[in-house]
């Protein structure tokens, strides 16, 4: 709607009737005043004092007062907007009590909405809202219970290589996050809602259950790791099995089974606390935080204690090979010692029983018997020595104790898994998620523009150096062999950190628990909402019953779902196992935030405006670029999963119709794609080679039920059966109706959304567009029509038309304009007759198309039945070619063989048959056709004379003398059958030039110059129509399709439709399909490749 100029608003545009509906009030004008002091757009409901708008609401019928405003959100900004829309200050010049649109695009919510919006906001600033949450999400038991061991695998250098690419990955992510969520508001949802309005429902719903199955496989991964603390450091005797069954690590031994059921016993629990709210869940969450702070500074409060007081943990070792403490203790026993309570150092000895565990099978023996048994110091705290001994990577297989050398199961720290520098990297990459909390909280952050982007990349800095500074610390102050053990075996089966901390161990084995506990309870309490979200878009149909939420606002049947998922992965059994399949649901995330940041940027679109400054693409792309080598860097076949996954879910989307329109950039990209291929494509004609059929389809239909609709259909149908080509198609509606009628307009769109609907119907892929005309305007119309469809290179030039009804004289002129205009535009024509008999998308015809090659044309014909052919409704048809031959039956052979080289060079598999129109006298049936002809020509001819032009026809002032007639019956049609001989061609020379040039002139068609003409020449030509209509009747009687040149028609209407319709109709007369093809000259195929 146009916008009122505020110079319009003059005291000559008030009625100076004080009854007038459009008098203003007093009150009023003062607004009105009010908006030319101020000279902009104002909020109306934020200006207007509750005293003016009781006067307003008198005087408009309106609500009754401000505070009778709905809190639901806009609502009493609808209603009042629609109240003002009755004053004419507020209505454009072409409007009738319709609201002006500025107004209701820039009025803002009422008092009471605003209290309500302010009374549930929690608005929490970047400290609160932000950082601390990020901290507490990010940090996590993978720090305490893996860190140390990456550190003693890849040594201290590859260990920082190892947190610089997983910390500069959620850095980049995190610049890329903080420059998407600042170009608008973040609603609930997060990382979906965010990778959904930006990349459209088909990705964003991709990426949101993989988001989705990242929260929920997260809480699988916290629980097995809490339950390891548990049962490994905590309480060891609740293991199933005992403390030995603790010290086996196959994947289906005891020691995973254990995890196994404890885990789904702590799943259990924890959903039973999510389903009370999610205000119990919050309480956790400061004390999760405040107990991994404390075991943090504890760790590194021990590095510094030990150093100085040297009283860290002993171990017993065989050189460099550590031995299990509990298997030194157990011989200590059987040994029957005086000491009550030995140290590690008073059991580590070669005992008899610690020789004979070793060389029971002879395999270590040897190995036992050389070297030297040894206690030494396994935390000497901050150490230089220590710290050079760690700066190497030492990665081992699985069984061994030192790289390269199989140590004894049951007796000595061996590995429980091959590691590697990527396998490490996707174990330990976990500890670093969690990055998208501060903006899942951005409804109830004070100004989210302003702390997600500070709060979030304060976060990753932080944590990023609280990781390389505990590195730095294990390296440093624990030894080698120590650092390589993953359960502590080697100092009574505790924790490894635990161990380093002070003041007691016991504030990192807790804090780890309690924080596995807190982050759990996050996740599960996350993601089925996250679910929800998904579910309340209605984007995925499946997914809409969990849109539904408990009277308690809890989404019930997300959390089950949520929980089976769960417990699917925590039957994966161990920490590492999850940990490897969180990172590619983590990873696909982020990288769509970063590719959501790159496409915006490079697309230059309007609407990308971020606050976050700080921010360049190639930033967005080298994080993109790091999300997708660490995915299959660490496991390219779990890598490929994820990415079909995405797929699926994006095509399963597309399929099912995504309806929501959020002004996606993937659209934006398509847009900007399309516009520089579109200028790569030189503006004219393809090499002939080259040509494809690029289809405009014309319809013209009343959109209605009947069998008219049943034709459109059809003739999408067809068109959709020709794309074999792979080109464009372009399917427009004519409508008999006043573009200058809004009511017109708005059918007109009606139209085209149910013509694009049709076109999905018949899997037609293409445009649709609606043409409104008058009957003055028809000739313009399709003339402007085929000259601008089309954009540079990209342009229609076949024509697709359907067979008009005889008994409907517009739609007889309408084609007869299309047809005409479209050999003026030189366009291939294609004409379908019998169109509601044409094959739908879902039949399988069997049996014959048949080309009447009447004349040679450049092949069109073969080339549009070889598209027909290749499509699955026409695929089991075969092609026969039926050439008009000479009566001399040496030359038709010639011809035929000729044509059947040429039909084999073209590489068209096709069976060519020679027909002959034999001599005959012109039959009575002729005659009557040709009189019938004549009586319908007297009217034309009178308008002829009358305008004093003369016009195209079949006349003849004579015709109704029978002597005449009868002397015709003695005429013979063969000098006129030369016409349809085809021209021989010469394969060896130059196929593209041995046609004619215009392919139409070669078929004859009623001469425009016959009024009064030559009576010998129509009988002629309708005799031969006849007659090879006859033939094609026998040739061809159970024929899916024939296909014939269409003669050239006349180049005004006025003949149009009782001279070249009537022959037509004689021509095609008992053929249930015809497509009539005519060529305009450029269309050749080609022998070339």
């Amino acid at each position: 709607m146009a916008e009122l100029p505020l110079n319009t608003l003059s005291q000559d545009n008030l009625s100076p009737d004080p009854m007038s509906p459009n008098t203003l009030l007093p009150e009023t004008q003062n607004i009105k005043k009010r908006i030319m002091d101020s000279g902009r757009r104002f909020s109306t409901v934020t200006q207007l004092d509750p005293e003016t708008l009781e006067t307003v609401k008198k005087k408009s019928g309106g609500v009754d007062s401000i505070g009778e405003e709905s809190t639901s959100d806009h609502k009493m900004t609808r209603k009042f907007t629609a109240t003002l829309g009755h004053l004419a200050l507020y209505k454009a010049s072409d409007e009738d009590g319709q609201p002006a649109s500025f107004i209701s695009g820039y009025t803002t919510p009422g008092p009471k909405e605003r209290a309500s919006s302010n009374h549930k906001k929690a608005n929490l600033g970047v400290l609160l809202g932000v950082y601390l949450p990020t901290i507490q999400h990010i940090l996590g038991v993978t720090m305490f219970i893996r860190l140390f061991w990456v550190v003693g695998m890849a040594g201290l250098y590859w260990t920082m290589v190892l947190l610089a690419i997983c910390c500069l990955c959620t850095l980049l992510t995190s610049i890329s996050l903080s420059a998407v969520a600042t170009n608008g508001v973040v609603e609930s949802g997060g990382a979906y809602f965010i990778i959904s309005r930006n990349l459209g429902a088909e990705f964003g719903s991709a990426v949101g259950i993989l988001f989705y199955l990242a929260n929920t496989v997260a809480a699988s991964m916290y629980i097995v790791g809490g339950v390891e603390v548990l049962l490994m450091y905590i309480v060891p005797d609740m293991a199933i099995g005992g403390r030995e069954a603790l010290h086996d690590t196959d994947p289906l031994g005891p020691l995973y089974n254990n995890y196994r059921i404890y885990g789904t016993l702590f799943l259990l629990i924890q959903v039973a606390i999510v389903a009370m709210g999610v205000k119990f869940v919050q309480l956790l969450a400061p004390i999760s935080l405040l107990c991994v702070i404390l075991a943090i500074l504890a760790c590194f409060a021990g590095g510094i204690e030990k150093a100085i007081t040297h009283s860290g943990q002993m171990v017993c070792s065989l050189d460099d090979r550590l031995i299990q403490s509990v298997i030194l203790y157990k011989n200590h026993n059987s040994s029957h010692t005086n000491i009550t309570n030995p140290t590690i150092c008073d059991v580590c000895d070669k005992s008899p029983g610690l020789t004979h565990l070793f060389c029971d099978s002879g395999e270590f023996c040897s190995e036992y018997t050389k070297v030297k048994i040894a206690c030494t110091q396994g935390f000497p705290g901050f150490n230089v020595g220590t710290l050079r001994d760690n700066l190497d990577s030492a990665y081992m297989q699985r069984d061994e104790v030192l790289p390269g050398v199989r140590g004894k199961q049951d007796a000595e720290v061996v590995q429980d898994v091959t590691s590697t520098f990527f396998l490490l990297l996707a174990i330990y990459f976990p500890a670093v998620t969690g990055i998208m909390t501060g903006t899942n909280m951005s409804g109830d952050l004070r100004d989210p523009q302003r702390s997600i982007p500070s709060g979030t990349i304060a976060a990753t800095v932080t944590t990023s150096i609280i990781y390389y500074a505990l590195a730095v610390l294990f390296a440093a102050s624990i030894d080698r062999s120590v650092l390589r053990d993953k359960f502590g075996r080697s100092i009574d089966n505790n924790m490894v950190v635990s161990t380093l901390a002070w003041p007691s161990p016991w504030v990192v084995t807790v804090g780890s628990f309690l924080s596995t506990f807190g982050a759990a309870l996050q996740c599960l309490c996350s993601a089925p909402r996250l679910l929800q979200s998904i579910a309340k878009d209605d984007v995925i149909p499946i997914l809409a019953p969990f849109a539904r939420v408990t009277a308690n606002n809890e989404p019930l049947l997300g959390l089950l779902l949520t929980t089976f998922i769960a417990e699917l992965a925590i039957l994966l059994g161990a920490v590492d196992k999850i940990a490897e399949v969180l990172d590619f649901f983590f990873l696909m995330c982020y990288a769509f935030v970063n590719l959501i940041a790159v496409l915006h940027s490079i697309l230059k679109m309007p609407n990308w405006r971020p606050r976050f400054k700080y921010f360049h693409w190639l930033l967005s792309l080298m994080g993109a670029f790091l999300c997708f080598f660490i995915m299959f860097a660490s496991d390219w076949h779990l890598a490929l999963a994820a990415c079909v996954i995405t797929f699926t879910i994006y095509k399963y989307v597309e399929w099912k119709g995504a309806k929501k329109e959020w002004g996606d950039g993937m659209r934006g990209l398509a847009l900007t794609t399309a516009q520089y291929s579109l200028m790569k494509v030189e503006d004219k004609d393809p090499h002939p080679k080259n040509w494809r059929p690029q289809l405009l389809i014309c319809l013209s239909t009343q959109w209605s039920k009947e069998l008219i609709d049943l034709r459109a259909m059809s003739m999408l149908n067809l068109a959709a059966q020709l794309k074999a080509g792979q080109g464009l198609a372009i399917a427009c509606a004519f409508l008999k109706e006043s573009s200058d009628d809004s009511r017109d307009r708005s059918h007109a769109q009606e139209v085209k959304d149910r013509l694009v609907k049709d076109m999905a119907k018949a899997r037609l892929r293409g445009f649709g567009k609606t043409i409104l005309y008058t009957s003055e305007q028809v000739s313009g119309n399709v003339s402007a029509l085929y000259q601008s469809v089309g954009i540079g290179g990209l342009r229609p030039n076949t024509v697709l038309l359907n067979w008009p009804r005889a008994d409907d004289p517009e739609e007889m002129d309408l084609f007869a304009e299309k047809l005409i205009y479209g050999v003026k535009n030189e366009n291939c024509l294609l004409v379908a007759k019998g169109i509601t008999d044409f094959p739908d998308a879902n039949e399988r015809l069997t049996g014959c198309i048949d080309i009447w090659w009447v004349v040679m044309d450049g092949g069109i014909l073969m080339l549009i039945a070889y598209l027909l052919k290749q499509h699955k409704v026409w695929r089991g048809c075969t092609l026969r070619i039926f050439a008009i031959g000479d009566n001399d039956p040496s030359k038709n052979e010639e011809i035929r063989k000729g044509l059947q080289k040429y039909i084999y060079m073209l590489r068209i598999d096709a069976d060519v048959f020679m027909v002959n129109l034999l001599d005959m006298e012109v039959s009575d049936e002729v005659v009557e056709k040709t009189a019938e002809l004549e009586r319908q020509q007297q009217t034309i001819r009178s308008q002829i004379r009358r305008s004093k032009s003369r016009e195209s026809g079949f006349t003849n002032e004579a015709f109704n003398n029978d002597d005449t007639i009868n002397s015709r019956k003695q005429l013979r049609v063969y000098d006129s059958v030369r016409s349809f001989t085809p021209v021989i061609i010469n394969i060896t020379e130059d196929a593209e030039t041995s046609f004619i040039d215009n392919p139409a002139d070669g078929l004859y068609t009623p001469s425009e110059d016959s009024c009064g003409g030559d009576v010998k020449l129509n009988l002629l030509k309708m005799n031969t129509a006849v007659r090879l209509n006859h033939v094609i009747n026998e040739s061809s009687p159970n024929s899916q399709l024939v296909l014939l040149n269409l003669p050239r028609p006349p180049k005004h209407r006025t003949t149009f439709q009782h001279n070249y319709m009537v022959y037509l109709d004689v021509l095609t007369e008992n053929l249930q399909r015809v497509l009539f093809v005519g060529g305009s000259g450029k269309e050749v195929v080609s022998i070339d490749s």
